[in-house]
């Protein structure tokens, strides 16, 4: 059985994405316990290039043709076909993300592995691969195993800290012969539509200011974005916020939004509801602003403050200044 540990890397107009990052770090740590190396799938056009950012990596496996220079589920998940049969790893990481996903359920289909989707957090206990996972809207969190000679699992984005997978190194690089029939794919890439606000990942921000509904209205969003920027943060918001159009959903925080884990999370005007909490209940620090006493935020923040906010903010911020 092999113990080696594979990460899908993740990439987008050629930037190797942050979860890549978070799923190098954490296999990095897997690989101590299985006794393995760590490796690296890169599928793309050009992307060769990019393997000297994956130091975390001993080696980086390469698909390069011209017909996947933009995400496409049948050819990439061909591609990654490929490296799987090359590689035969104990496991493969994979984001759970839109992409991730396409690639991590056809590729558990076409070979047949065991699939733990939504994962938290993955370790390995004996001959068996463990991943805790998010289920429900979060209502659950489920410990799945599988013993198989190769599994996948699909991390959500966020569960780890991007900078412990940044690590300099000068991994080899291995060319694996693309599948055949990549020109000939029935489903074929037309466009990229990009969200609005998309220059902001506030999984990766370690401070972010949220608002919500106590905000009162867009007029006051520079308050918010003034004290982030006294932080050196990062603005996000509840989905009451995005729902009314005053921020991109890029910036959304919640069930149906991004889950973050931030070293600080200051909550202004939030009253806490499940579809918020689930999004930042793992915050290593969570400080609510809330004039309502009895509000739900209370419960989850580790200090809080009744003030109002459009007294307490200013005054915060003219302080770090």
């Amino acid at each position: 059985m092999g113990q080696d540990i594979l990460v899908v890397a993740e990439h987008l107009k050629g930037e190797i994405a942050d979860v890549t990052f978070e799923l190098l770090g954490k296999a990095t740590e897997l690989a101590g316990a299985t006794g393995g190396s760590v490796g690296v799938a890169l599928v793309g056009a050009d992307m060769k290039g990019k393997a000297s950012e994956l130091g975390a990596a001993a080696k980086v496996y390469c698909v390069d043709h011209a017909g996947l220079s933009d995400f496409n589920p049948l050819t990439h998940g061909a591609a990654l076909g490929t490296i799987l049969d090359h590689v035969a790893p104990r496991l493969t990481l994979v984001a759970n993300t839109s992409m991730g996903m396409d690639l991590a359920a056809s590729t558990a289909v076409a070979k047949d592995l065991p699939l733990m989707a939504y994962a938290l957090d993955v370790k390995v206990d004996g001959d068996a691969i463990v991943a805790t996972s998010q289920l429900y809207g979060g209502k659950i969190y489920a410990d799945s195993a599988a013993t198989g000679a190769s599994v996948i699992v699909s991390v959500l984005a966020g569960s780890f800290p991007a900078d412990s997978g940044r690590t300099e190194g000068t991994p080899a690089i291995e060319d694996v012969a693309p599948p055949a029939g990549i020109d000939d794919a029935q489903v074929r890439f037309q466009a990229l539509v990009e969200p609005e606000g998309g220059d902001v990942d506030i999984t990766q921000h370690d401070i972010l200011v949220a608002v919500g509904r106590g905000i009162g209205s867009e007029d006051n969003l520079p308050l918010a974005e003034e004290l982030a920027a006294a932080l050196g943060g990062a603005v996000c918001s509840s989905r009451p916020i995005v729902d009314s159009k005053w921020l991109p959903k890029t910036r959304q925080v919640g069930k149906s939004g991004l889950k973050v884990k931030p070293k600080a999370y200051l909550a202004l005007g939030i009253s806490g509801a499940p579809e918020h909490i689930e999004g930042m209940k793992d915050a290593e620090l969570i400080i609510a602003v809330n004039t309502d006493e009895t509000a739900p935020i209370f419960e989850f923040a580790h200090y809080g403050s009744t003030e109002d906010l459009f007294d307490l903010v200013p005054a915060l911020t003219e302080k770090l200044k």
